[in-house]
């Protein structure tokens, strides 16, 4: 037992301390959470906009209303409908790559190609996950903001967003989790990331072993932070239900 203790200690001294390639894991690690909370705000924001769209566009259909206004949230609608299509029915290396080789070919900031290509990517799923947020939400709570003179607008913003909020805090949380498992990918456009990293110190000493196993713990520590600050999250929303 104590050598194979030993021999590990021996490996990670190699494949980590020699040569200070630690220093590519703090960098890569970096490259990664950048990637990951900006596509993130990117996501949310094209979430919350999109299923916003689609929301107002179903109760428009149930009023039966017309009008240019009636007729430019059904051109938005349609508009959506295709990005969730062709986002959805697509893989995220793909998009990236076209992204990378085609769209933003002029782009030499590879960490600015994997921000939009993971945000555009997450928000076609936030979107859905905030349209069946807002669906939770009772439709009363919609009625009453408009009772008492709210418009259409300021009632989803300040009554219905806030209360979907809460209901689909968990599978945001998964989304998140998803997200940040899901930039490994970026190392096909060449992206220096914690995979790239990994691999980088694997080749170079010759023991992929101990290199993939710190990888994947480090991935699970990732993985179990934003699970824990999910949860002080969700306490803390439920803390401020008891006191309303």
């Amino acid at each position: 037992m104590s050598e194979w203790f030993s021999g590990i200690k021996a490996k990670f001294i190699l494949d980590f301390i020699a040569d200070q390639r630690w220093k590519y894991i703090t960098d890569g690690l970096k490259v990664t959470l950048e990637v990951t909370f900006l596509a993130l705000i990117l996501g949310l924001v094209l979430g919350a906009v999109i299923a916003v769209i689609r929301t107002t566009h179903d109760q428009l259909k149930e009023d039966q209303s017309k009008g240019f206004g009636s007729f430019l949230i059904k051109l938005a609608d349609l508009i959506c409908r295709v990005y969730l299509t062709v986002i959805r029915g697509t893989p995220t290396m793909v998009q990236l790559l076209i992204m990378f080789f085609i769209v933003l070919a002029s782009s030499n900031n590879k960490v600015m190609v994997a921000v939009i290509t993971f945000g555009v990517n997450s928000g076609a799923y936030v979107a859905e996950i905030f349209r069946s947020g807002i669906m939770s939400v009772d439709k009363g709570q919609m009625e009453a903001g408009r009772a008492v003179g709210l418009s259409f607008g300021t009632s989803m913003m300040k009554i219905v967003i806030p209360q979907a909020v809460k209901n689909i805090l968990p599978t945001l949380g998964n989304e998140f989790i998803s997200l940040i498992k899901e930039t490994s990918v970026v190392s096909f456009v060449g992206a220096a990331d914690l995979y790239v990293a990994f691999n980088y110190i694997g080749t170079n000493s010759y023991e992929f072993m101990v290199p993939y196993l710190v990888m994947a713990l480090i991935y699970i520590a990732l993985v179990l932070i934003i699970s824990l600050l999910i949860k002080l999250m969700e306490r803390s929303l439920k803390k401020s239900d008891r006191r309303n």
